[in-house]
C-alpha cells in the first residue's frame, strides 16, 4: 500500500497545530505551585524602574492583604524591611540579590514575591491624562530557585471624553487633583487584588485559606 501524500498546505497546517498543542500560554501552568506548595511568603520591596520614589512602598503596603486572604502566612513587610536595612542593605536591589539558601535558613520563608514597578504615576496620551500602576511579580521556592507563579498588576484611572475641549479640561482638572490627592495607593489595591484573584492566572488557594474567603482564589 502506497503512503498518502498530502499537500504543501496540510503538512504545514499538521506541524503548527502539532506545535501549537504543545505549547501553554503563560500564567496557566500550575504544576510547580501545586507541587511545592509554599505556606509562608516573604515579599520584598519591589524594584522601582519610575521616577516616583513612593512606589515600591505603597505597592508593598497593598499587596499582603489579598496573600493573607489566599491563605498564605506572610513575613510582616515592615520587620523584613527594617531587618535588611540594619543587616546592610539599605536598597531593593541590594535584597533582591539575597541567595535563597540564606533567606530560607534565616528568616524560614519557603517562597519570595519579587515584584518590578514599570510604570507608576500620572502620564498623558495626547491630551488625556491618566494614572497607571503597571508591575511584574513572580512568586520563587526557597529551595529549589523553581518560578512557581507570576503575574502581573496593572490599574489606570483617568480622564476621557469625545470632546477634545472636554479631554483637555479634564486633564488639567485631573492633573491639579493628582498633586492635592494621590490615586496610586488606591489604584495599587485595585492592581494587587486583580493580580492576585484573577480566577485564570491568580494565586492558587493556600494551607491557611480561611471559610468563605477560599473561593476568591483558584482552588
Amino acid at each position: 500500500m502506497k503512503p498518502v501524500k498530502y499537500p504543501l498546505n496540510v503538512a504545514l497546517l499538521s506541524a503548527v497545530m502539532a506545535v501549537a498543542g504543545c505549547a501553554t500560554p503563560p500564567g496557566t501552568d500550575y504544576v510547580a505551585f501545586r507541587n511545592h506548595r509554599p505556606r509562608s511568603i516573604l515579599v520584598l520591596p519591589p524594584l522601582n524602574k519610575t521616577t516616583n520614589v513612593n512606589a515600591p512602598y505603597t505597592d508593598l503596603s497593598t499587596i499582603t492583604q489579598p496573600l493573607a486572604e489566599c491563605g498564605y502566612y506572610v513575613f510582616p513587610v515592615a520587620v523584613v524591611d527594617a531587618y535588611l536595612k540594619e543587616n546592610g542593605l539599605p536598597y531593593p536591589d541590594e535584597m533582591h540579590g539575597v541567595a535563597l539558601d540564606k533567606i530560607r535558613s534565616i528568616i524560614g520563608a519557603d517562597a519570595v514575591l519579587y515584584i518590578m514597578i514599570e510604570e507608576w504615576g500620572q502620564k498623558y496620551i495626547a491630551i488625556q491624562s491618566m494614572t497607571v500602576i503597571t508591575a511584574h511579580a513572580k512568586l520563587v521556592d526557597t529551595a529549589t530557585g523553581q518560578v512557581l507563579w507570576q503575574g502581573k498588576q496593572e490599574a489606570s484611572q483617568g480622564s476621557g471624553g469625545a470632546d477634545p475641549i472636554a479631554m483637555l479640561v479634564s486633564a488639567a482638572v485631573q492633573q491639579i487633583m493628582s498633586s492635592m490627592v494621590d490615586y496610586t495607593h488606591q489604584l495599587s489595591v485595585l492592581a494587587n487584588n486583580s493580580m492576585i484573584y484573577d480566577s485564570n492566572k491568580g494565586f492558587i488557594a493556600g494551607p491557611y485559606s480561611p471559610p468563605g474567603t477560599a473561593g476568591r482564589c483558584k482552588p
